[in-house]
């Protein structure tokens, strides 16, 4: 009868003590999981805001988010009207968009710049980045191509703290406009993306790698700012 408590006993605590190491090894690893994103929030400081609370800068960096039928998507149509407001109260004085141009049928640069265009933003004022495959190829080629060194940028609230933590790590000194959207299933998965993507964030602030694409410098940029101090000298 003793041997047999004894037993059980045994057994009991062998699951507990196995419950208490699964328990630690899941609570390390969310932990593991979640600290790049911890550091995103940290890092972004005061730094996100809105159209209205945006400093003055340069360039508003507008990063793609996808096409329907050739045209932007409803969540890049909507950073795209926030570099319009940019450019409108003269917060900014060039745009940068910078996205998706590995194939011939795909093209969200372009689609990008005529939209902006067609909102009343100046042809030679919107400069396109074709090479702008992720965050880190279009912050690091923002800088390294085309000569960015201040710049406001646009993208939606789940992303902007981590275009912002790229950009600082590519030598832009930044601040960031979170556009809001409706908390659907879109803005739930973009969140989710979030997560791994932070993770892979942290690794190429601390790498800062080449782009896929780095290629020559871009004179887009500076034509597009000689053009303003022009116009305003008029």
């Amino acid at each position: 009868m003793l041997r047999r408590r004894a037993r059980r006993l045994g057994v009991r605590l062998g699951r507990r003590r196995t419950q208490r190491r699964i328990f630690q090894l899941v609570t390390v690893g969310c932990a593991v999981a979640l600290a790049p994103s911890a550091w995103l929030w940290v890092s972004a400081g005061d730094r996100v805001g809105t159209v209205a609370s945006a400093p003055e800068a340069p360039v508003a960096v507008v990063f793609g988010a996808g096409l329907f039928d050739g045209k932007p998507s409803p969540y890049l149509a909507h950073r795209l009207d926030a570099a319009v407001d940019l450019y409108r109260e003269r917060k900014v004085q060039a745009i940068l968009v910078t996205g998706d141009n590995g194939r011939d049928s795909y093209d969200e640069t372009d689609a990008m710049r005529e939209y902006l265009v067609e909102h009343g933003v100046p042809r030679v004022r919107v400069v396109g980045d074709y090479a702008g495959f992720d965050t880190w190829d279009s912050c690091t080629r923002a800088h390294r191509v085309f000569g960015v060194d201040r710049a406001v940028l646009v993208s939606q609230d789940f992303h902007v703290r981590r275009a912002l933590a790229l950009c600082e790590a590519a030598g832009i000194d930044a601040y960031a406009v979170g556009v809001p959207e409706w908390h659907d299933a879109t803005w739930l998965y973009g969140g989710l993306r979030e997560i791994p993507g932070a993770g892979k964030a942290a690794l190429n602030a601390w790498l800062r790698p080449d782009p896929l694409f780095l290629g020559p410098k871009e004179e887009g940029i500076p034509r597009a700012l000689a053009d303003a101090a022009g116009a305003q000298r008029r």
